[in-house]
């Protein structure tokens, strides 16, 4: 992660088999899987479009990515023989995409974790607009959606 994410934090967003979360490129996967698990136990297949994981022979994760991804530039790997974590390139690498969801038409974001991810992402935009200045505890107002909103002068 970068270091605006290591000052400001993730706005995570909680599952049945474990979290995920985004910046402005990429979008992470943490899935939990059972202790001593191998990394041949598992099946992960990225296309641009879906996702598939599959543990043990368990379906974890089916079905349309909320947006496309970089498939070839995507990968996953195994921590601990207990977490899989996986990261997706974003094909659309701008603040104004938001992912409302991992999956499309499934466990859509609730609304206020969902403005949390547009503010986390624009403050993101704008410390990849003005390098070298400190975003990470700056607040945000109005409208994120679309990546349209001003930083606010305090």
């Amino acid at each position: 992660m970068s270091d605006f994410d290591d000052k400001s934090g993730v706005v995570a967003c909680k599952t049945p088999w474990g979290e995920w979360w985004q910046t402005i490129e990429e979008v992470f996967i943490e899935v939990d899987v059972p202790k001593d698990t191998k990394s041949k136990e598992i099946k992960c297949e990225i296309k641009p479009n879906c996702i598939r994981v599959v543990v043990k022979e368990k379906t974890i994760i089916d079905g349309c990515l909320f947006e496309t991804v970089k498939a070839d530039d995507s990968l996953w790997t195994l921590e601990d023989r207990k977490l899989m974590r996986i990261c997706l390139l974003k094909c659309h690498a701008t603040a104004a995409h938001c992912w409302k969801s991992l999956i499309r038409g499934q466990d859509e974001v609730d609304p206020m974790t969902l403005s949390e991810m547009e503010k986390k992402l624009t403050l993101q935009r704008f410390q990849m607009e003005n390098p070298g200045f400190d975003f990470s505890g700056a607040d945000v107002t109005g409208n994120y959606s679309g990546g349209g909103p001003q930083l606010s002068a305090s």
